[in-house]
């Protein structure tokens, strides 16, 4: 019986770290659709009203519509081949954050995104990007 019990423990625990996955992989997909797309614009409505961009190291804090611009040109410079999330989490303050893989025709950035609560709603905080 103790054995049962356990096993539901597990199992229970388990499904409810998968929803909670999927709910963070649900929040990013807008995220990922515009920047597959090279949309700055799209992607500008998911920014909270200040947005740190970094590239390679390069970090700079910028309104949402200046964001918006320094991300139009860089997708005109560095369209995606491909692009895709593979890993999501939290911090422990309950912050969702995602990094993936964003491919150019001159090579491979790794990316990281992070989300904060913002206009009642979850926003682009961060989008750091480091040519691999």
């Amino acid at each position: 019986m103790k054995r049962l019990i356990s096993f539901a423990s597990v199992l229970v625990l388990g499904l409810l770290l998968a929803v909670g996955v999927m709910a963070q992989a649900d929040s990013f997909g807008p995220v990922r659709s515009a920047i597959r797309n090279s949309n700055a614009r799209e992607l500008a409505q998911l920014f909270a009203p200040s947005v740190e961009l970094s590239f390679n190291g390069d970090k700079q804090t910028y309104s949402a519509t200046q964001a918006e611009f320094v991300m139009k040109d860089f997708f005109a410079k560095h369209p995606p081949t491909s692009f895709d999330f593979n890993h999501y989490g939290g911090s422990n303050q309950g912050t969702p954050y995602a990094a993936g893989l964003y491919t150019d025709k001159e090579g491979v950035y790794s990316m990281f995104v992070k989300m904060k609560t913002a206009d009642g709603g979850l926003k682009i905080a961060t989008i750091d990007f480091k040519k691999e």
